[in-house]
């Protein structure tokens, strides 16, 4: 999990981070991730596309971020 939102904030620097007010992600800016409950599949994506996870944070609120990954679906030739 921890390797998973490590990710998250490395990509996170062009993307926006969505609650009830909008603010601006940063990379190196911890989130407070309770509970993921559920993440793009961008499996199929190939190049950079926009990807969201929606959380809960230790207070039970929902949270909305988007974030710009490399999708995993580019075939090597």
């Amino acid at each position: 999990m921890k390797t998973l939102i490590a990710l998250f904030l490395t990509v996170a620097a062009g993307g926006a981070f969505a609650a009830n007010d909008a603010q601006t992600a940063r990379t190196g800016v911890p989130f407070d991730v309770a509970k993921t409950i559920s993440i793009s599949d961008t499996s199929q994506a190939c190049g950079v596309v926009q990807a969201e996870m929606v959380y809960e944070d230790s207070k039970g609120a929902r949270h909305i971020a988007t974030y710009l990954v490399e999708g995993g679906g580019c075939s090597t030739g």
